[in-house]
């Protein structure tokens, strides 16, 4: 038990020490790290002066009904750009991808589902990415946590050196077309009651990465439907102190919520990133800020 906890310890240090590394890259040099599978876990606090997103890929059937519940949801769906039909090298918003990318390899890791369940994790997904996909980015969270350091505010799973934690929830979306009886997935980062309208008001400004917390304190728990905050279904695991709460944004990890909840609805392979593990976007945190 000792020694295992001995290397639980080392590995925790490990990958602290490679963030603090990887928080200096440049996001074309991080997404290169990624494509040669270098990295393949969490990406909170990579590139830090520069915004991360979230990523689902549809059959293009879907495309239309899904830019609707984005626009119809953005607080936990917030819509940065797409692609076009079976190109992972374009997007149709230059400012948040300008130098040479490939979504298909620049995330750290992948998830793909079939009939609404996980078929498998790979780090890159150049085969199952086809001519009838299209890609679509969403705003994270993970870019405005520099912004909370810099503030004296910063994420416990930073200082940690895991992924932020992140729960599902019974709050409803609003439905379109095929996605319908869908809710949200929430990340919850916690601070003492008194610092929480400071928290609200820096990540108000991120209205293309959630914005402002949706609820706060262990009765917003309740009121989300989240029955056990000690486990997380997604990311790291959390570590709240008695002189704290817990604070929830929405999360981009919802449309892989949305496609499990619709099954075989949706026919044909969808992608997404896996859960914390983002891609670094040329666009920085201060500049996302102004896109409203």
């Amino acid at each position: 038990m000792v020694r295992k906890c001995d290397y639980m310890i080392r590995k925790q240090m490990s990958q602290k020490s490679k963030m603090a590394e990887y928080a200096q890259l440049e996001p074309h040099q991080f997404r290169k790290l990624c494509r040669d599978a270098k990295h393949t876990s969490h990406t909170s606090g990579a590139c830090e002066k520069y915004a991360q997103a979230n990523l689902i890929v549809l059959p293009k059937e879907y495309a239309n009904d899904f830019v609707n519940l984005c626009l119809r949801n953005p607080v936990p769906c917030p819509l940065l750009c797409q692609t076009p039909v079976g190109d992972p090298f374009k997007v149709d918003d230059s400012r948040y991808l300008q130098k040479g990318f490939d979504l298909r390899t620049d995330f750290p890791s992948y998830n793909i589902y079939e009939n609404g369940e996980l078929r498998l994790t790979k780090t890159d997904v150049r085969d199952e990415w086809s001519s009838n996909h299209i890609g679509f980015l969403i705003g994270c969270s993970h870019s405005f946590e520099h912004e909370l350091c810099e503030n004296g505010l910063v994420p416990r799973h930073l200082t940690l050196g895991r992924g932020v934690p992140v729960y599902k929830t019974t709050k409803r979306l609003d439905p379109s077309g095929v996605f319908i009886n869908c809710t949200y997935v929430v990340s919850m980062r916690p601070y003492k009651p008194e610092d929480v309208p400071k928290v609200r008001k820096i990540t108000s400004s991120f209205k293309k990465t959630h914005g402002e917390p949706v609820d706060w304190g262990y009765d917003g728990a309740e009121r989300l439907g989240i029955p056990d905050l000690k486990r997380p279904d997604f990311g790291g695991q959390p570590v709240i102190h008695d002189n704290e709460v817990p604070v929830f944004w929405g999360c981009g990890v919802t449309p892989q919520l949305v496609v499990m909840q619709q099954k075989d609805k949706i026919r044909g392979p969808v992608i997404s990133h896996t859960t914390g593990a983002m891609l670094a976007l040329d666009i920085t945190s201060e500049d996302i800020k102004r896109i409203g």
